[in-house]
């Protein structure tokens, strides 16, 4: 018999009770999850709005810099000097590339980019933040920026940018005066300020453009643009624009400096002309130059190399750094030391015999000529630039009230002209040599101090100040190089006033008047130096030459400086003002190995000073309201 399958009955209540109870944790785990969210929702909609609207905006807007237009340079009649041309940059952004390496790789594929284009991106990488641009590539073509343009979405974090870069239109003929701008490096990055320079890819590296490079450069700007995700500009959302630099106007002519570079026919050497009415600089030439274009985008090691190791060492701004000793003519600024001084006056003569001895001495200072000059006074001491006067001068006066009143004519120490790296040359002194050498000085050494040998260093522009000087009647005018200034916005032009005020450094207009004379003869006087290159001139010139020895010879023997090697060969100086009687430049010339002063450096400043005084009349470029 079969047993039948026990029957269960359902307990209603138990059920409806669990069911309850579930339904209860349900629900209280809806509204516990309903209340999180609540709770993130407040403090995502609330608590973070701020933060997250912020960061939201970063992602669809970006901040970029609006990089200032480099203000322009011209010369004082207003021919541009360094102007600004557009351009394009390869700019990268290292947060938002995936893999830096790569991308490198697969852009020099497409574009050329040399080895040392690379070096100086991660150079300068190095130096910024990841979030900001660092340009791989300036100055693409036409056909680069379409090539990346086609490619452009393999490579996300990198763009073409338009910028404005600089161009000298005259080459090499100002290098050493507007000097040039170059990429900035990481040196430069640590000493910029960061926001100022946010974008500028170059700066001033020597010349005008460095020492006015904070009013070049000008103040950078700034707009907020609406981007995709791939970082692409959709839109201008707000925009404070840059502010362009300041235009500057040189005291420099175009046409004097031309002149002058030509008159040198390619010998090594310096030039420097001034307004000694003013302390405006007319011309300023180092020979040889350079092409500053080449620096702008980066000049290559090879490139650079060479002009490092070429002998003429075109980079050298021999005009503000070059160091020679000044020879005779240092003569004029002796002379006016011992009538301002109270030891010689104008009428006082000197027997010169050929030799000059110190008392209880055997050793001879000769003169350049056999036998001497006879009985001279200060004129023809100048004229015949006789080494005896000059030589006894010294040992009266005495080294140290020697230099101590050539100090006054700013002899020993930089001009202070307004660009970087002027070299101050050496003022020689007892307190000098011994703490260069730790030796005492020698009453020899004071002798042939007088006429500009020994320890002397000068350089082209104190030569051309001292000059300034003795034309400007004894009143020093600061050297400058900027003229007028110009906002770049527009704004109104303002002559350019030097800081320091013009100083009277010569108390006797009379002792002034004597050295000037003399001066005079070395140019007209049947006797003068340097007589041959005044001949013909319809001005009068007062100059003086000078002739600093690289050897010495031995004995009584005369030296033929054709017969020495090149190198060997002696520096030429001439320093000029005129017309004499009105002066309206100074002017010192320095001809490196150039043997003689009277047959090197004198023709060349005659060139010179015909190319100023004889040019035709024309309207110069000044302040409105200036006179």
């Amino acid at each position: 018999m079969k047993r039948r399958p026990r029957q269960f009955l359902r307990d209603s209540r138990s059920e409806a009770a669990l069911f309850r109870r579930r339904a209860l944790l349900g629900l209280l785990v809806a509204v516990v999850g309903i209340a999180v969210l609540g709770v993130r929702y407040w403090y995502l909609q609330v608590e973070s709005f701020a933060e997250l609207r912020t960061r939201s905006e970063a992602n669809r807007v970006k901040l970029q810099p609006i990089v200032p237009a480099r203000g322009l340079i011209y010369d004082r009649n207003g021919r541009l000097l360094a102007d600004n041309m557009p351009a394009y940059r390869l700019e990268l952004v290292s947060e938002q590339i995936e893999d830096l390496a790569a991308t490198l790789q697969r852009l020099s594929a497409l574009l050329p980019i040399s080895e040392e284009e690379l070096e100086r991106f991660h150079e300068l990488r190095r130096s910024k933040r990841a979030f900001q641009a660092v340009p791989l590539k300036l100055r693409l073509s036409e056909t680069q920026v379409a090539t990346f343009a086609v490619n452009r979405y393999r490579f996300p974090g990198v763009d073409v940018v338009p910028y404005l870069t600089r161009r000298y239109p005259y080459g090499e003929l100002f290098s050493h005066v507007v000097g040039y701008v170059g990429r900035i490096d990481a040196a430069d990055v640590q000493a910029l300020d960061a926001i100022q320079y946010a974008g500028t890819t170059q700066v001033g590296k020597s010349g005008i453009e460095r020492h006015y490079e904070t009013q070049l450069h000008g103040a950078v700007g700034h707009q907020q643009v609406e981007t995709n995700a791939e970082g692409r500009m959709l839109r201008v959302l707000e925009r404070s624009p840059a502010q362009p630099g300041t235009n500057l106007y040189l005291t420099i002519d175009a046409d004097l400096q031309a002149a002058a570079v030509a008159a040198f026919e390619g010998q090594p050497g310096a030039a420097v002309a001034v307004d000694p009415r003013t302390g405006e600089v007319l011309a300023m030439v180092s020979l040889p130059q350079f092409d500053p274009n080449v620096f702008v985008t980066g000049i290559s090691h090879a490139d650079y190399a060479e002009l490092i190791g070429s002998p003429g060492r075109p980079l050298f701004n021999r005009a503000l750094s070059g160091g020679y000793e000044p020879g005779s003519t240092l003569k004029p600024f002796v002379g006016l030391a011992g009538l301002e001084l109270g030891v010689r006056r104008p009428e006082t003569t000197v027997l010169s015999t050929g030799a000059y001895r110190l008392p209880n001495s055997s050793r001879e200072y000769r003169d350049w000529r056999a036998g001497g000059h006879g009985r001279v006074d200060l004129r023809e001491a100048l004229a015949q630039s006789v080494n005896t006067y000059f030589y006894g001068l010294a040992v009266e006066l005495g080294i140290g009230r020697l230099s101590g009143y050539l100090a006054g004519l700013g002899f020993g120490a930089p001009t202070g002209i307004d660009l970087e790296g002027e070299a101050g040359g050496v003022l020689p002194t007892p307190e000098w040599k011994r703490g260069m050498r730790n030796e005492p000085w020698y009453t020899g050494e004071t002798v042939i101090a007088g006429i500009g040998q020994g320890y002397w260093v000068t350089t082209p522009l104190q030569l051309v100040q001292a000059m300034s000087i003795l034309a400007a009647d004894g009143m020093r005018h600061p050297l400058h190089l900027v003229r007028v200034t110009e906002p770049g916005l527009g704004g109104e032009r303002q002559r350019f006033v030097p800081a320091a005020p013009p100083q009277r450094v010569v108390a006797n207009a009379a002792h002034v008047a004597a050295v000037r004379e003399g001066l005079v003869a070395v140019m007209h006087g049947p006797t003068g130096t340097a007589r041959a290159s005044a001949a013909d001139s319809p001005y009068r010139i007062a100059g003086k030459t000078g002739t600093a020895q690289r050897v010495s010879r031995t004995g009584t023997a005369a030296l033929d400086v054709n017969d020495l090697p090149f190198h060997l060969r002696n520096t030429a100086l001439f320093v000029a003002f005129a017309p004499a009687e009105d002066p309206q430049i100074a002017l010192a010339v320095i001809v490196e190995h150039g043997g003689s002063g009277s047959r090197a450096a004198a023709p060349i400043a005659r060139r010179i000073l015909d190319a100023w005084i004889l040019r035709e009349p024309r309207g110069e470029l000044v302040a409105e309201g200036a006179q």
